[in-house]
């Protein structure tokens, strides 16, 4: 056999290494990691100290027994537990389903003037907390407010009350004035998913005679399960971090009596003090911690559980 009839070893081609793709995630992971994996790392070992002396003593988890033990902690910690899950489930049981329904009127064929409802429900998601909470503060004013006026109008003035001013009906009118505020977000993330079900789909469904809110129901509804637990899953974490709704119009304090208070503004009056009381790094630091596990729980129930499930029943 000579050197010509011999088999040339193949040559493996190298695949180039894509360096342009590190450069490019590189300043969104270095901005990431210095506002957020840094600032929860450390906040993670604060809440295992203590200052004693003037010195930070390590103590390991006794601030979280303290803050839901003893009576001083807990007592603080469950009701703005308790208000904070109520604050979501409004939220849930309001916000969410009027945004399914919008978006679905809104994806109607022979509906006119879309462009300018969309708009017009979408615009108070981009005004300043601020803002929303001030002027609906001042709307709700029984003394220069123009609630009563409007619900003097249409015969309604009876039915008016100092709903701010409440502890029982506080917490309730911060949470619909904040469903006003973010009811936009819902309504696109599903107005967009109902655009995007194919058109064969739903001319398919109108061949066997399935039309109206009976094809909404029977096949759009189905079809867009996991936007709405995507929606759901936003609206848990965005209502367990909130604060400035809240700290906008009740104060810190979260009146009247503690009745608007949240998790969120008794992080921020625990870790930088308030008034007469001082401010404890390191039991906000637990507070904040304790936070962070519930919505880690939150989500991780979401992705393990509930998102199989919608998956299991739309396929």
């Amino acid at each position: 056999m000579t050197t010509l009839d011999t088999p040339e070893p193949d040559i493996v081609a190298k695949r180039p290494v894509r360096w342009h793709i590190a450069v490019f995630l590189l300043p969104a992971v270095l901005v990431y990691t210095a506002v957020m994996i840094i600032p929860l790392f450390d906040t993670l070992r604060l809440s295992l100290f203590r200052v004693v002396d003037g010195q930070s003593v390590f103590v390991g988890l006794d601030n979280f027994r303290t803050v839901f033990g003893d009576p001083l902690w807990s007592a603080s910690f469950w009701n703005a537990l308790r208000n904070n899950i109520l604050f979501f489930l409004i939220h849930m049981v309001v916000q969410n389903p009027i945004g399914i329904a919008l978006a679905a009127l809104l994806s109607l064929p022979v509906l006119r003037f879309r462009g300018f409802y969309r708009t017009a429900i979408f615009l108070p998601t981009i005004l300043s907390f601020v803002i929303v909470g001030f002027v609906w503060k001042l709307i709700l004013s029984p003394i220069w407010g123009v609630a009563p006026f409007l619900l003097d109008i249409v015969g309604m003035k009876a039915f008016f009350a100092p709903w701010l001013g409440r502890p029982g009906s506080a917490l309730i009118t911060v949470s619909l004035v904040s469903v006003w505020q973010n009811i936009g977000i819902p309504m696109m993330l599903i107005y967009a998913a109902l655009l995007s079900i194919p058109d064969e789909v739903l001319e398919a469904a109108e061949c066997d005679g399935v039309t109206g809110w009976s094809q909404f129901f029977k096949i759009k509804l189905p079809l867009i399960l996991p936007t709405i637990g995507i929606v759901s899953i936003l609206t848990f974490v965005g209502n367990f971090n909130a604060f400035d709704l809240i700290y906008t119009m009740q104060g810190a304090i979260a009146g009247p009596n503690y009745s608007t208070d949240i998790l969120g503004t008794l992080l921020y009056r625990t870790f930088f003090g308030f008034q007469l009381q001082l401010g404890d790094p390191n039991m906000g630091a637990a507070i904040a911690t304790a936070m962070f596990f519930i919505i880690l729980a939150g989500v991780c129930l979401y992705l393990f559980v509930i998102q199989r499930r919608i998956r299991r029943y739309q396929f």
